[in-house]
């Protein structure tokens, strides 16, 4: 969920809340002329503060790419 904020909210704090979007991938909302703009990251943190667990797969990787997973499937 996205922050509300107003212009002048905004503009007393631009940078910290500018290092928070990017920091926390959160958007902020503001509400000017009774409309909305967000300020939002293109390139969200999320995926990059994942850390790699390459002990995490117990067997091959090339025979978990060719499993026959059809009788899992429930559409």
């Amino acid at each position: 969920m996205s922050e509300k904020m107003t212009p002048s909210a905004l503009r007393a704090d631009l940078y910290r809340i500018l290092d928070r979007v990017l920091d926390t991938g959160e958007p902020v909302d503001i509400r000017r002329k009774g409309k909305l703009i967000r300020i939002a990251s293109v390139s969200p943190p999320r995926l990059s503060l994942l850390e790699p667990h390459p002990e995490a797969v117990n067997g091959d990787l090339e025979s978990l790419a060719h499993m026959d997973w059809s009788a899992e499937w429930r559409p």
